[in-house]
């Protein structure tokens, strides 16, 4: 997918607009769970999510591929889109993008604010991504995926950094939405010649991938009805399944209600701020802490952008 020196590079060129984000080995947490807990802080990004890096990088390879881009459309339930409207913005191009109907009030309203046309369309992500192709035909813009390879190598410079930064981690737990967080996490690790498990984390009631792997071909599902939108995936995308199907220790399913504990307990343990994707590796961690027992374990917080009224819910439940 690229090298060492090429997520070097693409470092470099993503820390030009977003400052290396931190990582803290939380005391209550590692209290709490019987281990030593790194949590890396992606929701530190501008974007208050991982995918910043990835559209940042993409955009820039795009315009040296095809300096004649008249604009950009994609699909999201968020965290990708503003990555996108972000990168557009930077690059002075038009973008529309695609989100389902219901999708996260304060995500569109950020989209929007960074300059993009947003449509509402269909029930889930994946007829949203229908109406995105179709926008990109109709208006001769180019269509930009939720999957490609130098998306991953942007997003991989979170991983390059956890791993610059804290040696000897025992394991990482990772949320899975269309792929690119595990796959650069993955892509990372084994250039570093690392032996840390990497293990993915689904929604029980989004869990295409963790049918996926289980069976060793790609899997739909009908359905993908979880608050976690992050991880809101009915259509595995087939390079992402190729790599985490060969590369990641595990899948773990998590429950909404163990992700809304999990948020908790990031505002309980730590004051931050987690969306539903972004506390499912915590929520995995949880369900396995006997088996993590006086190890070190990092978590990627990739996300922090949930609705007010949502996040109060939570907030005051359990």
């Amino acid at each position: 997918m690229f090298t060492l020196s090429e997520l070097r590079e693409a470092a470099h060129l993503v820390h030009a607009s977003v400052p290396a984000t931190a990582q803290y080995a939380w005391p209550r947490l590692a209290e709490r769970l019987g281990c030593e807990v790194w949590v890396k802080h992606e929701n530190h990004a501008p974007t208050g999510a991982f995918k910043v890096r990835g559209g940042l990088l993409y955009v820039q390879w795009l315009l040296a591929q095809k300096p004649q881009v008249r604009g950009l459309v994609t699909a999201t339930r968020g965290n990708h889109g503003q990555s996108m409207a972000l990168a557009a913005r930077n690059a002075g191009l038009p973008i529309i993008i695609v989100v389902p109907l219901g999708n996260s009030r304060e995500k569109n309203a950020a989209m929007r604010a960074l300059g993009a046309q947003l449509i509402e369309f269909g029930a889930d992500f994946d007829q949203a991504r229908e109406e995105a192709a179709r926008q990109a035909e109709l208006h001769g813009y180019d269509s930009v995926p939720s999957f490609h390879a130098q998306l991953v190598r942007g997003v991989a410079t979170y991983a390059l950094e956890l791993f610059d930064a804290v040696e000897d981690l025992d394991c990482v737990y990772v949320p899975i939405g269309m792929g690119s967080g595990i796959c650069g996490l993955i892509q990372a690790r084994n250039l570093l010649g690392l032996r840390t498990e990497i293990v993915g984390v689904v929604s029980s009631a989004a869990d295409a991938f963790a049918l996926s792997v289980e069976q060793g071909r790609i899997v739909t599902t009908e359905t993908a009805d979880t608050f976690a939108d992050g991880m809101a995936c009915r259509m595995p995308v087939p390079q992402a399944f190729d790599i985490i199907h060969q590369h990641a220790a595990r899948i773990v399913r998590v429950t909404d209600a163990e992700i809304a504990q999990a948020m908790r307990i990031y505002h309980e343990d730590t004051h931050n701020t987690a969306e539903g994707a972004g506390a499912a590796g915590l929520a995995a961690l949880l369900q396995e802490r006997e088996r993590q027992q006086g190890r070190k374990v990092a978590v990627i917080l990739s996300g922090a952008n949930i609705d007010r009224e949502r996040y109060a819910r939570v907030l005051g439940e359990g």
